[in-house]
């Protein structure tokens, strides 16, 4: 059973009249990962950004996109707002933008649960303090009493993954979560994003251009390149089975680097 259905999604630019992404329709199966992946510019993120009706003014989008058989271009933006957050929930890439920079993280989050659950504060906080242990975030009162600046990347990005834990939403989409991460920190997010999956049991979009995450996370991949679908199937029949030569390019490009990543730390560890 499909929980998301996205049907001939068309997006460009009014102001150029250019076309961003064309003719695009995939499904999200119940419980599932999908991973969107392609280059720079090939129209994931804002794939992502149409699903949550949060395109850029200058944008405009055609086609349908069924949530649980509801389609979500007919809502008014009153009714699309009770959707973000509780059904859709958005992880984005650069965790400092998604906080008000002027207010400490412990308010957004309270707002945000107030917003959807009419909670109380102390409810809220309560709540989101077990939601952020449970994502290895320490002192979550004092977390919470800080200013996004004073926070590091990974630490927002685990605060985000804990209030999707507590706001229990049908679908998470996470855009390129890890790229502004060091290593550890992309390591720890990522497992922080299967914990996810596997206590919810929700069903997850994640954009990235790293296909090694992809493999450990998705079910299913979708590949993009200037706007368009050229190939989509099982992990395993991109890894192993890729039709497109670009998605084969994709998988090469990916195995010789993992290949060259292994030879430099054994050569390292001979040293």
């Amino acid at each position: 059973m499909n929980i998301l259905d996205v049907v001939n999604l068309n997006i460009w630019d009014v102001q150029t009249g250019k076309g961003i992404v064309y003719s695009s329709s995939f499904q999200l199966k119940q419980g599932s990962c999908l991973a969107i992946v392609g280059e720079s510019g090939s129209g994931k993120s804002v794939t992502c950004r149409a699903i949550m009706r949060l395109t850029a003014p200058s944008l405009r989008q055609s086609g349908d996109i069924l949530f649980k058989g509801n389609n979500l271009t007919r809502l008014s933006e009153k009714e699309m707002r009770k959707k973000r957050g509780r059904n859709l929930c958005m992880i984005l890439q650069n965790g400092m933008s998604a906080f008000v920079p002027s207010r400490v993280v412990g308010a957004h989050l309270k707002e945000t649960l107030a917003e959807h659950f009419g909670w109380s504060q102390y409810e809220s906080e309560r709540k989101m303090k077990y939601a952020m242990e449970s994502v290895l975030l320490t002192h979550p009162a004092d977390v919470m009493n800080k200013y996004p600046h004073q926070l590091s990347g990974g630490m927002l990005q685990r605060i985000m993954i804990a209030l999707a834990l507590v706001l229990e939403p049908d679908i998470i989409i996470a855009d390129e979560p890890t790229t502004a991460l060091d290593t550890i920190s992309q390591f720890e997010v990522v497992e922080q994003l299967i914990k996810l999956r596997e206590q919810m049991g929700c069903s997850m979009i994640l954009v990235s251009h790293d296909l090694g995450i992809v493999k450990k996370i998705a079910d299913h991949v979708l590949v993009m390149r200037n706007g368009n679908i050229i190939e989509k199937g099982t992990v395993q029949a991109i890894f192993s089975e890729a039709q497109h030569e670009y998605t084969k390019y994709l998988v090469s490009t990916k195995a010789a680097l993992s290949n060259h990543f292994k030879k430099v730390m054994g050569e390292e560890q001979l040293c």
